[in-house]
C-alpha cells in the first residue's frame, strides 16, 4: 500500500516534473524564430527578452494575459546566462552570439531554454514539497523522515541518517526538493 511520502515522491518524479517541463521548454524553443547572429547589444537583449517570455509563458501554458514586463524577463534572462557562463554570463552570452563562437546564438537560445526548464520543474516540486509538509503534523513529518531514509537512506549523506530521523526532519523540505534530480542521476547510471 502507498503511503503518503510515496504519493508525494510520485508526484515530484523528474518523469512528471522535470522531464515534461523539458520536453515543454524544447517545443517552445522550436517555434521561436532564431537568428544567425546578433550584432548590437541591443537587439541581443531584447531577443532574449522576447524568447524568455516565450518560454515562460509556454511552459507555464499561460493565456494572452501572460506579462510581457521587460525588465523582468531580462532580469531572468540574466541569472540564467550567470548559473550557466559565470558572473558576467550576459556579456560572454553576448560575445557568443555576436561571434558565433562556442556555438553562437543557438547555443546561447538553448542555454536559456535548459535554465528556464530549470528553474520551473524546482519551482514546481518546491511548491508540491511545500504544501505537503504543511499538512502532516511534526510526528507525520518525523514518521515519513524515517520512511525516507528506509527507502533512500543509502543515497544521503551519512550526517543525514545518522540517529534515525531526528537531523533528517531539519533540512527534510531540501531533501526532498532534490530527491528527483537524486533520482535523474541515479537513472543516468543504470540504479
Amino acid at each position: 500500500m502507498a503511503t503518503q511520502l510515496d504519493a508525494l515522491l510520485a508526484a515530484i518524479d523528474p518523469d512528471r516534473t522535470a522531464d515534461d517541463t523539458v520536453r515543454r521548454t524544447n517545443e517552445a524553443l522550436d517555434g521561436f524564430p532564431g537568428k544567425g547572429s546578433i550584432a548590437q547589444w541591443d537587439e541581443f537583449q531584447s531577443f532574449l527578452t522576447r524568447l524568455h517570455a516565450h518560454l515562460m509563458k509556454a511552459v507555464l501554458r499561460a493565456g494572452p494575459g501572460f506579462p510581457m514586463d521587460a525588465e523582468m524577463h531580462w532580469h531572468g534572462c540574466r541569472e540564467i546566462l550567470k548559473k550557466e557562463y559565470g558572473s558576467n554570463g550576459d556579456k560572454a552570452a553576448f560575445e557568443m552570439a555576436r561571434t558565433g563562437n562556442q556555438g553562437g546564438l543557438y547555443a546561447v537560445m538553448k542555454a536559456l531554454a535548459k535554465g528556464v526548464a530549470a528553474e520551473l520543474a524546482g519551482n514546481e516540486v518546491a511548491a508540491r514539497v511545500r504544501v505537503w509538509l504543511n499538512g502532516l503534523t511534526f510526528g507525520e513529518q518525523f514518521a515519513a523522515a524515517r520512511e525516507y531514509i528506509v527507502k533512500y537512506g543509502r543515497l544521503l549523506p551519512s550526517e543525514l541518517t545518522e540517529g534515525g530521523a531526528t537531523r533528517l526532519v531539519a533540512g527534510f523540505a531540501d531533501v526532498l526538493k532534490e530527491h528527483p534530480r537524486l533520482l535523474q542521476k541515479m537513472r543516468r547510471v543504470g540504479w
